[in-house]
């Protein structure tokens, strides 16, 4: 593994968590709407910091998550559930994201934000275990 893609997954995890931080102050000051595309965001950008580990990449989201549950999930080194819980998450990022009268409740916001932090929490363990010098600084490489 390359500096480069070591490099990038450490900033797309670090995008993952500071998302999900974000997440969390649009719940608790009912900006349910961004909540749930934060909640997305951070659960997408975890899933890129595995894909970076193998220089894959995509502009499309759709394309990026079919890849993960292609290569991960449909090989069972994640559970069916975080497959169909990324789609779930997807399909509501964009019904909110995209339709005009679309009410988010503060239910539908809390369950997108505890499934972002079940994805990243998961993803991440299997990063640490899977890849484990892929968190050390370049500086150690050197």
């Amino acid at each position: 593994m390359q500096d480069k893609e070591k490099t990038l997954s450490k900033y797309r995890r670090s995008l993952a968590e500071d998302t999900l931080k974000n997440a969390e102050l649009c719940l608790d000051n009912k900006f349910f709407r961004d909540s749930v595309n934060r909640s997305y965001y951070a659960a997408f950008y975890v899933i890129k910091s595995l894909l970076a580990l193998e220089n894959v990449d995509f502009k499309r989201h759709k394309d990026a998550v079919g890849y993960f549950n292609k290569t991960y999930v449909a090989t069972d080194k994640f559970p069916r559930e975080l497959g169909k819980t990324l789609g779930r998450m997807k399909m509501v990022r964009e019904e909110s994201d995209y339709s005009d009268f679309y009410l988010v409740s503060e239910e539908d916001a809390r369950k997108q934000f505890e499934a972002a932090k079940y994805i990243i929490k998961e993803v991440s363990e299997y990063i640490e275990k899977e890849y484990p010098d892929s968190s050390e600084s370049q500086d150690s490489d050197r």
